[in-house]
This record gives C-alpha cells, sequence and structure tokens, in this order.
C-alpha cells in the first residue's frame, strides 16, 4: 500500500548547477506504442519479440499521481503524459483526472493520434486541456514509411478533428523531418494547416536513444526549414510565450497562424531546460540523452515518505548538470559510453 501523502511535501530550494530551475515533468505512462517510427523505434529493434514490460513493472496511476503531487510541491507547473503511445494506456483519461485536480498545473499529452478520435472526448472530460499530436507528413505514402505500420494519414486527420470537436485548441502538430526521408513533405505540411487554427511544429531529427542510427547530415536545420516555408509564405518571428519555451515562434505575415521550429541539434537550448521525465517503471532521468536514471519506484513500494522521496528528488535534481545537446558533435551517438536511454521509454 502506497504512504499516504504528506501535506506540504518538502519544497526544492535550489537550482541545478547550471542554475536552472525545476518547472516541467515529462511522465512516460507505457513503453509500448503500435506505430513502428524509424527515428523513435524502428522495427528492426522493436520488433514482435520486443521484452516489453510486464504491467506489475509499471507505476500505477496512484504511484505517479503520487510524484507528481510531490514534484509539484518542488516547483513543476508543467506535466506532459507522453509514452510509447500514452493512449495504449489502459482507461489512462482516469490518470488525467487524477493529476488535472493538481493545483497550479498545467495537463498536457502528446499523441501520435491512432487513437484520437475514440478517446478525445474521454480525456477532454477528465480535465486535459492541451493536445500535440505528432504527424510527420500529409501523404500517405511519406507518413506510412514513416510509422513503419501503414497507418493513413486521415486516420490522425479524424483524431484532430475529433479532438477539436471536444474543445481541445489550438492543437499542436509535430512533425520531425528527417533529409531523404520526408523533408519534401514540409512544404504541404504548412499549405494544409495554415490557417486551420492548429500550431504545426517541425522538429530537427534528434540523436535520441541508440537505435534509429541517427547521422548529422540528416537532420534539416530549422534555419533552412524556416527558409523554406519563407519563399511562398512570408514569416516574421514572434515572442516566447514563456521562459524556457523550446519552439522558436514564427505567424505568417498575413495572419493565418504559426508555426514554430524545434532545433534542438542546431541551436541548442541546454541553457533554459527545465525538465525532468519520469519513465514508465518509475526511474527518473534528468535529460532526454540521458545514459541512466534514479529509481523512485523502490521508494514508493518500500513504504518511504513524501519527504524522503522530495530530498531525494531535490539531490537529483541539484546536482544535474546535463547539457547534452550543447557538447553533441557528429561522432558522439558512437563514442565509447554514449548508449543512451531510448526515447520510448522516458518520452520525447
Amino acid at each position: 500500500m502506497d504512504a499516504p501523502l504528506s501535506k506540504s511535501p518538502l519544497a526544492v530550494t535550489s537550482a541545478d548547477r547550471l542554475r536552472r530551475p525545476l518547472r516541467d515533468l515529462r511522465i512516460s505512462v507505457t513503453d509500448r506504442c503500435n506505430f513502428r517510427c524509424i527515428y523513435c523505434m524502428p522495427k528492426e529493434v522493436f520488433g514482435p519479440g520486443y521484452p516489453f514490460m510486464r504491467r506489475a513493472e509499471l507505476l500505477s496511476f496512484e504511484e505517479i499521481h503520487r510524484l507528481a503531487a510531490i514534484l509539484a510541491g518542488q516547483g513543476v507547473r508543467k506535466i506532459r503524459l507522453t509514452g510509447g503511445e500514452p493512449l495504449l494506456r489502459e482507461r489512462v483519461e482516469l490518470l488525467v483526472e487524477q493529476l488535472a485536480m493538481l493545483d497550479g498545473i498545467d495537463l498536457t499529452l502528446t499523441t501520435n493520434g491512432s487513437l484520437l478520435a475514440k478517446k478525445a472526448q474521454a480525456l477532454h472530460a477528465a480535465g486535459l486541456k492541451r493536445l500535440t499530436v505528432s504527424l510527420d507528413a500529409i501523404d500517405d505514402a511519406t507518413f506510412r514509411a514513416m510509422n513503419a505500420v501503414d497507418f493513413f494519414v486521415k486516420d490522425v486527420l479524424n483524431g484532430i478533428e475529433a479532438a477539436s470537436h471536444a474543445g481541445f485548441g489550438p492543437i499542436k502538430i509535430n512533425m520531425v523531418v528527417k533529409r531523404g526521408m520526408n523533408d519534401h513533405a514540409i512544404l504541404p505540411m504548412a499549405r494544409h494547416f495554415r490557417g486551420s487554427g492548429h500550431v504545426l511544429r517541425f522538429i530537427e531529427y534528434m540523436d535520441v536513444g541508440a537505435s534509429n542510427g541517427w547521422r548529422m547530415d540528416e537532420v534539416v536545420p530549422a534555419s533552412e526549414i524556416i527558409a523554406m516555408i519563407n519563399e511562398e509564405f512570408a514569416l516574421e518571428p514572434i515572442a516566447e510565450n514563456y521562459a524556457g519555451e523550446v519552439a522558436k515562434r514564427w505567424r505568417y505575415q498575413d495572419g493565418s497562424g504559426e508555426i514554430g521550429v524545434i532545433a534542438s541539434v542546431t541551436q541548442a537550448f541546454c541553457a533554459e531546460c527545465s525538465r525532468l521525465r519520469l519513465s514508465t517503471d518509475g526511474k527518473l532521468f534528468t535529460c532526454l540523452f540521458a545514459t541512466q536514471g534514479h529509481d523512485l519506484r523502490q521508494l514508493l513500494r518500500d513504504g518511504a515518505s513524501d519527504d524522503v522521496i522530495a530530498t531525494r528528488i531535490a539531490g537529483i535534481w541539484q546536482a544535474r548538470e546535463d547539457r547534452y545537446s550543447e557538447i553533441r558533435t557528429a561522432a558522439t551517438p558512437s563514442a565509447p559510453g554514449s548508449k543512451k536511454i531510448e526515447m520510448s521509454y522516458i518520452g520525447g
């Protein structure tokens, strides 16, 4: 049985070693996904025999809620639910309902959209207010090559439409761009979502995990993406929504909406990174490119108090000095000891 929640968990009293405050928490609720996207869970690695976690290894909703409440007491103000594909977690809307009741928390979720048409209404009713949907091309041939399971664009678009009708908006649409694979889809995606009320965001292909075969020459720089779109639709930069926002924002000069670019390879934003990541089985990671995590599940299941857990988290944060993207080189992924945790395990 979980230990009872204390009324006032110990608060973080200092920033990390690079003077960055703790503000964001990403929670992976499952390591499973029904896509096999080439940049995240390539089917050559995550095939039929891949050893996904057993149910007993996963944090329960009550355990996730408890850790989220402790972290909210330490400065976290934004929680994003991720996976794998989070909508594969059975009755995930019940977790949403629990987390939505935490005071002062901006709760959001990232999904591939495959189950969104079925889940959108329940998620909104549970208290989720914001959504991000991954979509890497607007044409079926390219999208199916990217997701590697023959899933169709129209089904994701149907999910986005259902979410809009349920009350979500504006919805963010994330497109990971890999040179030679879907870079030709940049302008068609911009044309499709321009004027839709949704915010299309382009993400540089990253060297996350150890299985996607990343190479620097497959990265399409954010500056190139912006220049490409600007040739057809005049753009102008706009201010960030909040300090530390990862996406650089641009709007169409004719007033037909905005786009964003996330340039973690060519314009690293480590200096303002305020994120912790909680894995499906309860390990806390201080960086998307981490090589190891810190086990909180054992503390939970051993009956540790909230203050003990909060003290542990505070020590992890205060010792943090990750800045992988600032020191990355083309040779980094193949360097000795560079094997990183897979993105599907700790969320994007």
